[in-house]
């Protein structure tokens, strides 16, 4: 049977509107795609009965993985610079994971993996797009007093004062 995207979204609005009257589940739009899961009045009632295990991310896995998210695709040897460490163990976890996958190669010597995220990373974060992620803001005195560096407009330029 075929049908068109207009067939598709309508019957997915019905089944939607269906589960809200009378379901202990309801219809999510996530990750490019559309979930069937439990209405979160009713998550730690599941959670108790499932007992689910807690995969909880070090900080520096999640620092890893924010890298990789914002700044994607990109390089291990380009995270590794960001962060000022290796980074091939955060990856490897991530990759472990299903949160980072290889997207391609670079077209530099040597042809170095590029790495984004997955649909499983959305799903995990619950964002719809990799575009829903929060726009990040930097204050310039912060940054620089955590570099231990002056911060541009306390530095003195000649002739500038």
């Amino acid at each position: 049977m075929d049908a068109d995207a207009d067939e598709v979204m309508g019957a997915l609005a019905t089944l939607g509107s269906r589960l809200d009257q009378w379901s202990s589940l309801q219809l999510v739009e996530i990750a490019g795609g559309y979930q069937l899961c439990t209405r979160p009045q009713l998550a730690d009632l599941v959670s108790r009965y499932l007992k689910p295990q807690k995969q909880r991310l070090s900080r520096s896995i999640m620092e890893v993985l924010a890298i990789v998210a914002y700044r994607q695709p990109i390089t291990m040897a380009e995270v590794d610079q960001i962060r000022g460490v290796q980074s091939d163990y955060g990856i490897r976890q991530l990759l472990e994971r299903r949160l980072v996958k290889e997207v391609g190669r670079r077209p530099t010597p040597g042809r170095p993996v590029l790495y984004g995220t997955t649909q499983q990373f959305l799903h995990q974060f619950n964002l719809k797009a990799i575009d829903e992620l929060p726009v990040l803001t930097i204050d310039i005195k912060q940054a620089a007093l955590a570099l231990g560096v002056p911060a541009v407009e306390d530095v003195k330029l000649p002739g500038l004062e």
